[in-house]
């Protein structure tokens, strides 16, 4: 069953709004291998295109699918970075826009003590992405897609925050299918008062909503505290929600659809390289047969075989794969596995 239906006569099939910044990963390549270290001891780096947003539009594109971005970079040589890279994949860049006031792009260097235990360290003040404004917001750009995804990140202050408000009413009012993914950081947030007000206000209107169970939570916490998955997903469907994705990491995720059904999946068994990546590749894939009609419990086996290629690599942009080699994937799994290894 579809349970989203997109207006095929739109020129893009998704418009990406919020996060990019710059990921330096320790280094591990035919030339260099960092091993497992603390942060501090780690020596050589590598550069990549970052933030959850930019990650899924290089993703989604990957699978063949037409995005735009709408975001705020620096106007410096990083700024360029971005733009480049995305032009280089075939992301539209053209309601990218320069800082005016010296802001930088987010840095974010990657701690990886284990296959299992990894962290982040972020550079997040006077940042490029949270200084999108109303102004950069284009109704006729927005009428031109299928559907907006929204980062929860952009909603964490202003006048990022009002930039996506309108990005959402405008989807609204033009029939533009409202994406939701939750994406919570907790740099630049003042408290769990204004999460929960912001993203609830996102919530309501969000046709598809994806989220840890501890993302809800916050999104929650000023409404009903202490939800079960199955209340969560039903609060959400008396708003506008077809789809909503809960996420539980190694344990694996479930869709709540709404006529009440639900399906779930595991993930793939994988040598992990990193603890994180996983979601922006769930979240492509899952997105990806969704636009191709597919069952939704093949959505999320898609989604869950991308997050599991993802957490086995060192980076998550250049690392994204193509739709073909996410099957092929998914092939030698079930050959190895058995057929069920995913599904629940």
């Amino acid at each position: 069953m579809k349970y989203i239906e997109f207006d095929e006569t739109r020129k893009l099939d998704l418009i990406l709004l919020g996060r990019v910044t710059i990921d330096f990963n320790p280094a591990y390549n035919d030339q260099v291998k960092e091993d497992f270290k603390p942060l501090k001891k780690v020596h050589m780096f590598e550069k990549f295109v970052g933030g959850s947003p930019a990650n899924i539009a290089v993703g989604v594109t990957r699978h063949g699918l037409k995005a735009g971005f709408i975001g705020k970079v620096s106007a410096d040589q990083f700024g360029e970075y971005v733009v480049d890279y995305f032009n280089e994949q075939g992301i539209d860049t053209s309601h990218i826009t320069k800082c005016t006031n010296g802001e930088k792009l987010g840095l974010t260097f990657t701690e990886m003590l284990s296959s299992k235990e990894s962290s982040i360290l972020m550079y997040r003040n006077r940042i490029a992405d949270l200084q999108l404004s109303v102004e950069d917001i284009d109704e006729e750009y927005i009428k031109s897609a299928k559907a907006i995804l929204v980062s929860g990140t952009a909603l964490a202050e202003s006048p990022s925050r009002e930039a996506t408000l309108k990005a959402v009413m405008l989807a609204k009012k033009n029939n533009t299918k409202v994406i939701f993914d939750i994406d919570y950081r907790e740099y630049n947030w003042k408290n769990t008062d204004e999460i929960s007000i912001y993203y609830s206000m996102i919530a309501k209107e969000a046709d598809i909503i994806m989220g840890s169970r501890e993302e809800f939570d916050l999104t929650e916490k000023l409404i009903q505290p202490n939800r079960t998955d199955k209340q969560t997903a039903e609060a959400w469907h008396g708003y506008n929600a077809k789809i909503v994705v809960i996420k539980h990491g190694m344990k694996g995720s479930t869709a709540y659809t709404c006529d009440g059904q639900d399906f779930s999946i595991k993930p793939f068994p994988v040598e992990a390289r990193k603890g994180f990546g996983g979601g922006d590749g769930y979240g492509s894939g899952f997105l990806y047969g969704l636009y191709q009609g597919w069952e939704v419990i093949d959505c999320l086996e898609f989604g869950s075989a991308e997050a599991s290629m993802m957490v086995r690599s060192n980076n998550c942009s250049d690392s994204l794969p193509n739709a073909q080699q996410v099957k092929q994937f998914i092939k030698e799994e079930k050959e190895q596995y058995g057929e069920m290894i995913a599904r629940v």
